[in-house]
């Protein structure tokens, strides 16, 4: 089926009168138990053929994320995946996250991009590629606490998203979190460390 939003078409599969979607690959899950993926049905949505390659661009992101959640109230689904980041979230959770972006506030890290903790305690980012094209590795300062590593992660995603890949060494400062020092050689992850 395709669906017509903002001038942008969506190719929406796995109804129940079509063929079953096939399952996504799920590595993090947010607000529900890791799901069963053989039990469950998926409906998949992507950009139509038009947009083939702009999968990527925030606008069409944006039009997809208000698609995702409006058809996940319709459908009373249990959990709405992102596929480049292995992720599913509980819908609850992917609303709040994305309605304040949609009304023009920070970029909703939580629903678009997986962070997962490293075996030294540093945290990893997953899906972040798909929007600007590198990944990054977070490591802490001088603050143990690991619920600050958190939350700088998430507001590096919204400052990356907004500036760029990273070429060149670079300071961010991000409200709230404080300074985080970036550097990246071509094809590898950024590695953040906090100041």
């Amino acid at each position: 089926m395709e669906l017509l939003a903002s001038g942008l078409t969506f190719d929406l599969h796995g109804l129940k009168d079509g063929p079953p979607a096939a399952a996504p690959p799920i590595a993090t899950a947010l607000g529900l138990a890791q799901p069963d993926l053989g039990e469950m049905r998926w409906l998949t949505l992507a950009p139509g053929p038009h947009l083939a390659g702009a999968g990527g661009l925030l606008p069409v992101i944006r039009v997809a994320a208000m698609l995702l959640t409006e058809l996940a109230q319709l459908s009373q689904a249990e959990g709405i995946s992102w596929i480049p980041a292995h992720l599913v979230l509980k819908p609850g959770l992917f609303r709040q996250a994305v309605l304040p972006w949609l009304e023009g506030g920070p970029f909703p890290a939580p629903a678009f991009v997986a962070m997962y903790r490293l075996d030294d305690g540093s945290m990893a980012s997953r899906g972040l590629n798909l929007l600007m094209g590198q990944e990054f590795i977070l490591k802490a300062g001088n603050s143990a606490d690991p619920s600050l590593l958190a939350r700088t992660a998430v507001r590096l995603v919204d400052w990356l998203v907004a500036h760029g890949p990273v070429l060149q060494p670079t300071r961010a400062i991000l409200a709230g979190t404080g300074a985080v020092s970036l550097e990246a050689e071509s094809g590898s992850p950024i590695l953040a460390r906090c100041d």
